[in-house]
């Protein structure tokens, strides 16, 4: 494998451990809220981020590397504090947007700093439109959050 491809696994695998933060973090937050809708919000987004995650292994296998497959250690943490969080908040579906927008800014800062690395032109068409898909996760969960502020 040539020092270039070894750069891009490198940089895939750190994005397929946000992709599988954002996976399990968004299934906690489907378990732990009491809203019916939101349950269907997180599912699918954790069904998006697992099939990002997917995506970017295959890629890293095209790069001859080999791809992660799980989660990074302070996306464990941030998904223990969800579930401390969770617990002392009666699991309040306000707490469960809270903490799924702060994943997602992670993730979008971990996206935004691979973007700046030399990828190849096809490894840098799917991380800039899965940075998209991020992007557009985040601002629909600040969204929900939001409203749910204003509504109480």
């Amino acid at each position: 494998m040539t020092t270039d491809n070894k750069d891009t696994v490198k940089h895939l695998n750190k994005l397929i451990e946000t992709c599988k933060d954002g996976e399990y973090g968004f299934r906690s937050c489907a378990e732990n809220t009491k809203s019916e809708s939101l349950r269907s919000t997180f599912s699918k987004r954790a069904g998006e981020c697992e099939e990002g995650a997917r995506e970017l292994q295959q890629l890293v296998e095209q790069c001859g590397g080999e791809p992660d497959t799980g989660g990074s250690a302070s996306g464990a943490m941030h998904r223990g504090w969800v579930s401390v969080k969770g617990t002392l908040s009666g699991h309040s579906d306000q707490a469960m947007l809270d903490e799924c927008e702060r994943g997602e800014d992670s993730a979008m800062e971990a996206y935004r700093e691979c973007l700046k690395e030399d990828l190849p032109p096809q490894v840098k068409t799917v991380v800039e439109r899965q940075y998209q898909g991020v992007k557009r996760n985040h601002d629909q969960i600040r969204d929900l959050r939001n409203r749910m502020k204003a509504a109480s």
